[in-house]
């Protein structure tokens, strides 16, 4: 093989296993968490005034999210691999300049593309993509040197395999607890501890004065600022960020109560039971619906008796929730709610738990448990968990990723020994 084939080659593979990747590790966290890249696309929506689209946000999550994932697993099997290249050049085209103008304009904090697994920045993103369509443009017009792992007359066996796997594991992410959660209220997780953050590696600022003398505006610092020198003149202080530092991964979580207006018969906020509920040594259940106006009611009569459960025992009860005065009142109508209800702002609520209404178990500001809407316990065993006393036992990541990828590639390779066995009895 000549030198320059040689290299080529190399080439291509390297460019095959990282694009590869890549495609399938951005389209497998975000099929992990269907919900939270609907939010994100929203989020884009609202920057650009097309709340409109907004309900069509899901399905394009679900659709783009398989499309990565697809595109990643196809040229990394080396099936369908010149429409696989090429469709991942033409995305990388169009992404490239696209994450520029995010960088830019930034519209929204980060863009998403590895959902909570991996943040990076939107200059980072625009980074990562400057590469990605270099390599992808080796792909697109070196296809042929992609080496394929089945023929062509069996390719779409593998390839229909994928589809199926890849939309069933969005939708079961979509209405159950999803598999992997990286978010800081998962499982484990504390919360009050998250809304900490070690005053050393906080934002350092720098408080500015300004002053006037003879008609001349002139700044100050803190060390030198003229405070007993009458002819300099007071105008403004302003602060400057000095070094960015780490900020807490919980900003806001509040959580106000609140009450009936015997008068009006609407709920009014009253007391701030944030530091009450996160500082409680014993157990605190919360319920959350980011829209009790959408929630689904078939499983209140499931929260209801978790809130009967919780008075038995002297648990505190509450259903936080973004919702306005008139849902909440109707909420409670329809479903003889009988707990106390909370305000607490919407994308908290999204964040905790996606599902809509969702429960959780804390203890000491701790995240004990989780459940959504189709998995909330029965009385035997939420007793059993609250007769432990313990801590949260947080999920086996490893051998859940074990599992799954067990269920992807064990199937793969019985297609693959079934395609010899085919072709060896021809």
């Amino acid at each position: 093989m000549k030198p320059t084939e040689s290299l080529m080659k190399t080439g291509v593979e390297f460019s095959r296993i990282i694009v590869g990747a890549v495609f399938v590790f951005s389209g497998f966290v975000k099929m992990v968490d269907p919900l939270g890249f609907t939010y994100k696309i929203q989020d884009y929506l609202t920057a650009w005034a097309l709340q409109g689209f907004s309900t069509l946000a899901l399905p394009v999550a679900v659709g783009l999210s398989m499309l990565e994932f697809l595109l990643g697993a196809f040229i990394l099997l080396g099936i369908y691999r010149r429409w696989a290249a090429m469709l991942i050049f033409v995305l990388m085209l169009f992404m490239t300049p696209f994450t520029l103008w995010i960088a830019i304009k930034n519209p929204v904090k980060d863009c998403g593309c590895f959902g909570d697994a991996l943040i990076i920045t939107n200059w980072e993103t625009f980074y990562k993509n400057s590469v990605l369509v270099v390599l992808s443009a080796v792909l697109c017009f070196r296809w042929k040197r992609v080496y394929p792992l089945f023929s062509g007359r069996f390719q779409w066996a593998p390839a229909v395999f994928s589809m199926v796997f890849a939309l069933l594991f969005s939708l079961y992410n979509v209405f159950r607890m999803q598999v992997f959660d990286f978010r800081p209220y998962k499982t484990g997780a504390s919360i009050s501890e998250q809304m900490r953050v070690d005053p050393d590696k906080a934002d350092v600022y720098r408080n500015l004065f300004i002053y006037e003398k003879d008609g001349k505006k002139q700044e100050f610092t803190e060390e030198n600022y003229p405070w007993n020198d009458s002819t300099w003149t007071f105008v403004e202080m302003k602060t400057d960020l000095v070094k960015k530092g780490e900020n807490p991964k919980i900003e806001d979580f509040q959580i106000f109560r609140l009450s009936r207006d015997p008068a009006s018969g609407q709920y009014v906020e009253e007391d701030d039971l944030t530091h009450e509920i996160l500082s409680d040594s014993s157990y605190t259940f919360l319920m959350t619906s980011y829209s009790l106006g959408e929630a689904d009611k078939s499983s209140a009569k499931s929260l209801n008796r978790i809130a009967g459960l919780a008075k038995k025992h002297g648990i505190p009860f509450y259903c936080l929730t973004s919702s306005v005065p008139d849902a909440i009142s109707k909420w409670a109508e329809a479903t003889a709610a009988e707990y106390t209800f909370c305000n607490a702002d919407e994308r908290v609520l999204k964040t905790i738990n996606r599902s809509n209404p969702g429960l959780m178990l804390l203890k000491n500001g701790r995240v004990i448990n989780k459940w959504d809407r189709f998995s909330i316990p029965g009385d035997k065993k939420l007793e059993k968990q609250l007769s432990r006393q313990d801590e949260a036992s947080k999920p086996n990541n490893t051998l859940v990723l074990l599992l799954i990828m067990a269920i992807f590639l064990l199937p793969l390779g019985f297609l693959k020994w079934l395609e010899g066995r085919l072709i060896k009895d021809k």
